[in-house]
């Protein structure tokens, strides 16, 4: 089949584009969203698809005093947006040959051609094979239609054997046929019961020793990511990553109040911190057998008392806090915790029991979340010093910037090279500045760090070299990096990596990452954590 040119290519994506953009009609607010971003994809101006732009170009926000922190309108309509296309394509669009979507976490929309479905003789469609196994039974299947249609052939080459058929050549054909099926699925049936064979014993010789292998499956199973918002009973709300949070549920006891006003420090989503759930509670929450990642969000008040604010939290009667103070754990009032657990699974009757209980006073949380979860291991950290999630080549999601304390993001991107993936060095965070990203206590991890020097870039009227910015890193405490200067790295503009491994958290369940200027500020772009544990 030949190639479709470029041309033929975007004129066809233009033409699905006017489709649903027809279908939207009736909802004016999403077509207008939904042209804004196809047109500047197609003209090749996606670097000007940013919150910022869609806020005030498509719904009419004050440019000079648009904040992202506090304004979520794009988010909120691009979430809105993938619902109703998700919708489309199940039912109205389901056999367009392209689909139009806007990847979760991203404003920039893809175009995608279906694949993997190919037309019968009779015109019946057959879906594309995903496994080893089903490829067998293809081929098996593969066999008997090729044997069946050289019956066919036989019975229809020559009119007189089909006008006056021999019963005994025919018996004898259907008899070689049935045999050789019979051969082919038995030879495959042996084989995929041998692999299913070879895959449950690694199964049971890798299972982790851990509640998974006894849950049972509970009536009514929630979707995961689940993402709650204690004490909170409104419509749902939308998080700078484009992630739905939604109103308080599966709790018993407690009470719900919102939280005194005040800002929050060390998060970019400080509306996870507005209300909470107080007293002693619980959460009952059913899950599908499986490991998971949970994630719990507090904050402590300046009327708290330090001395006596302690309280416990336990997950299937087995102590997860103990004697938990959250002002200790995040270093003061106003500051955003976070705690993260993994190797997280339901009790044995399918639900996730989560009970917060007094140790010297009342428990309290902001927000819980339970993400699909990796045995043993915590899910990679990704951020990216930008105010919208960035996708790179392999496929891995960036958050936007998080979990910071002072510092500025710098504006406008600048082009970097020396790397697959430009768009994840085109900023950075500058200044003196520290990062608490919350781990698993009980890991071991590898940080990479991602810089590129986007200010001190040499030009016509002066020079620019070595020196010219010059500072240190900490990790909890212990020095990782000493008077590094990007530019004897590696010169500007040009993207620049330093992996370290085997770092431990924090008590606290934190690396505590500290950015000291030495000459000029300190600066990074984007940042990476991965959990070693096997």
């Amino acid at each position: 089949m030949a190639q479709a040119s470029p041309t033929n290519s975007a004129n066809t994506e233009r033409a699905e584009l006017e489709i649903v953009l027809d279908a939207l009609a009736r909802n004016p607010r999403l077509a207008n969203l939904l042209r804004y971003l196809a047109d500047r994809y197609l003209q090749g101006r996606s670097a000007e698809i940013t919150e910022y732009n869609i806020a005030t170009e498509v719904f009419g926000r004050s440019k000079t005093s648009f904040d992202g922190s506090t304004d979520s309108i794009a988010r909120v309509e691009a979430h809105r947006l993938r619902k109703w296309l998700k919708d489309y394509y199940e039912k109205q669009g389901r056999d367009h040959a392209i689909r139009i979507s806007v990847p979760h976490r991203s404003y920039i929309p893809e175009f995608n051609r279906r694949t993997g479905i190919a037309q019968a003789d009779a015109g019946s469609e057959s879906r594309a094979v995903e496994t080893n196994e089903s490829e067998d039974l293809s081929s098996v299947a593969a066999t008997s239609t090729r044997a069946a249609q050289g019956v066919t052939q036989i019975e229809t080459a020559d009119t007189t054997l089909v006008d006056q058929p021999s019963l005994r050549n025919r018996t004898l054909i259907y008899s070689v046929v049935a045999i050789s099926l019979l051969i082919l699925l038995s030879f495959g049936a042996v084989r995929f019961l041998s692999r299913m064979g070879a895959v449950s014993s690694d199964a049971t010789r890798n299972a982790p020793h851990s509640n998974e292998n006894q849950s049972a499956m509970p009536a009514n199973p929630v979707h995961v990511p689940l993402r709650l918002l204690a004490g909170y009973d409104g419509s749902p709300r939308v998080d700078s990553a484009g992630d739905y949070w939604e109103s308080d549920r599966y709790f018993m006891g407690g009470t719900a109040s919102r939280r005194p006003d005040g800002p929050v420090v060390k998060t970019s989503d400080p509306m996870l911190y507005d209300y909470w759930r107080a007293n002693d509670f619980s959460y009952n929450i059913p899950l599908a057998p499986g490991p998971y990642e949970l994630h719990l969000f507090f904050v402590a008040s300046p009327q708290d008392d330090p001395k006596s604010s302690f309280f416990n939290v336990s997950v299937n009667g087995q102590m997860l806090l103990k004697a938990f103070n959250i002002g200790f754990d995040a270093l003061g009032s106003n500051v955003a915790d976070e705690r993260v657990f993994k190797d997280i699974h339901p009790d044995k009757d399918g639900v996730l029991h989560l009970k917060f209980f007094q140790d010297r006073s009342a428990p309290t949380l902001n927000a819980l979340e339970i993400l699909p979860g990796l045995p043993h291991r915590q899910l990679p950290v990704r951020l990216i010093m930008q105010q919208v999630a960035f996708k790179d080549h392999a496929g891995n999601i960036w958050h936007p910037d998080n979990y910071f304390q002072n510092g500025m993001i710098s504006d406008p991107p600048r082009k970097v090279e020396g790397t697959p993936d430009p768009g994840l060095y085109s900023q950075e965070r500058y200044g003196h500045f520290a990062y608490s990203i919350p781990v698993d206590t009980r890991g071991t991890y590898t940080l990479v760090l991602h810089f590129a020097e986007l200010y001190w870039v040499p030009n016509a009227s002066d020079s620019v070299g070595a020196g010219s910015r010059v500072f240190r890193i900490y990790c909890n405490g212990s020095t990782l990096l000493d008077n590094f200067d990007i530019l004897k790295e590696d010169g500007s503009l040009h993207a620049v990596t330093k992996t370290f491994n085997h770092l431990r958290p924090s008590p606290e369940g934190k690396l505590e990452l500290t950015f000291e200027p030495i000459v000029n500020y300190a600066t990074v772009s984007a940042i990476e954590v991965i959990d070693e544990s096997e």
